[in-house]
């Protein structure tokens, strides 16, 4: 097993959309620190264009212009070639070899290298023999026969043939249905189970991290935002980027406050600063406030005296989630949108009026201008 550890890695490109020279360059990675225990899966998840493919093809050896480091345990592999690095990579494309078989597929990489045949065929034994059941017939087709879901097993298939140190996954279920990457998903996590191999897991998909991952790191134009479980991201987030990004519904955010006299102001709303955040909140501060939707409730839903606030919202859009049994109810204060849960049966309509209470104990506190969180002790 090994251990994956980046040191202060960077890697810029030129922008020809730019004129002055100073501004020409960009980065695609900005001194990203990030260690990935043996064995443990790491998701790197964020939006589009937030470097994660990026990182992976570093950490692959197919980007070769960066600075900073790559580890395996001690070893810094920035000079070694990408076939001796003994990675087994998924890309979201697949990247089968079109003219081959699917056994052509498992066994190219072995054939280049003059391995012994009896060695391939044990490697495709094994590897067949871990992908269960159906997976030798897919070994008789080409690409172009299989589905999109066998072509994705087969790139599977083709990764740990080969007995990799690590494992590189690249969005690899975006382009199945909603069925079928929910089973894929679950193929994944049984093999990442079992081999206990040290994983790079690429995605913008929530789900899939929560359900993959040991660790997430969140990305944002280059850098990491946060490391950690889905749970302390979501119940911690350092910042307005995590806290915006990371949760089904995202957390409500409250833009545009400055506290006045022990009060926060933000346009037509003026919230009372709850007794724990006042020595850390003065006026003229600029404020971001934050909760949770399902930390929120109608007030004829509150019960006892509880600390908080309270917000005349106008109903905007009603959203079912019959998964959940539950209701998103979209709401509006002024220029200010937000979300929150209620029961199925819960009797509203557009262009409701309805009172909002926010628990003073679930706020959270963002400096507008950093974006970071303000803690208090």
């Amino acid at each position: 097993m090994t251990t994956i550890r980046i040191h202060e890695l960077s890697k810029t490109y030129s922008d020809p959309t730019t004129s002055a020279d100073s501004e020409r360059v960009r980065y695609a990675i900005n001194k990203v620190f990030l260690t990935v225990p043996h064995g443990q899966t790491c998701a790197l998840l964020g939006p589009s264009g937030c470097g994660k493919t990026t990182l992976l093809k570093v950490v692959a050896g197919i980007e070769t212009s960066y600075t900073g480091a790559v580890f395996y345990d001690d070893q810094n592999i920035n000079d070694i070639h990408p076939k001796n690095r003994h990675i087994g990579m998924v890309f979201q494309n697949y990247a089968l070899y079109p003219n081959f078989k699917g056994l052509g597929n498992l066994t190219f990489s072995f054939i280049i290298r003059n391995a012994p045949d009896a060695e391939i065929e044990e490697r495709v034994r094994i590897t067949s023999e871990i992908m269960g059941i159906g997976f030798n017939e897919l070994l008789k087709r080409k690409p172009g026969y299989l589905s999109g879901g066998e072509q994705q097993r087969l790139a599977i298939g083709r990764a740990i043939v080969r007995n990799p140190r690590v494992f590189l996954f690249d969005e690899p279920l975006a382009n199945l249905d909603a069925k079928l990457r929910s089973k894929t998903r679950l193929e994944i996590k049984r093999l990442l189970r079992q081999f206990q191999i040290t994983t790079f897991y690429v995605t913008h998909d929530q789900d899939e991290a929560i359900a993959i991952a040991d660790t997430i790191a969140v990305m944002r134009e280059g850098r990491i935002e946060q490391i950690g479980t889905y749970k302390r991201l979501r119940e911690q987030p350092d910042n307005l980027f995590v806290a915006g990004f990371v949760g089904h519904p995202a957390m409500n955010l409250f833009t545009g406050g400055t506290v006045q006299s022990g009060w926060l102001h933000i346009n037509e709303m003026i919230m009372p600063i709850p007794t724990a955040y006042k020595p850390y909140l003065h006026d003229g501060h600029k404020i971001t406030v934050g909760i949770r939707p399902e930390k929120t409730c109608l007030v004829e839903q509150v019960t006892g005296t509880p600390d908080g606030s309270i917000l005349n919202s106008l109903v905007d859009h009603i959203e079912p989630d019959f998964a959940k049994q539950r209701q998103l109810l979209h709401l509006k204060t002024g220029n200010q949108s937000y979300i929150t849960t209620c029961p199925l049966n819960t009797p509203h309509k557009i262009g409701d009026r309805v009172d909002l209470f926010l628990p003073a104990e679930h706020l959270y506190f963002f400096n507008s201008q950093t974006e970071r969180r303000i803690r208090i002790k």
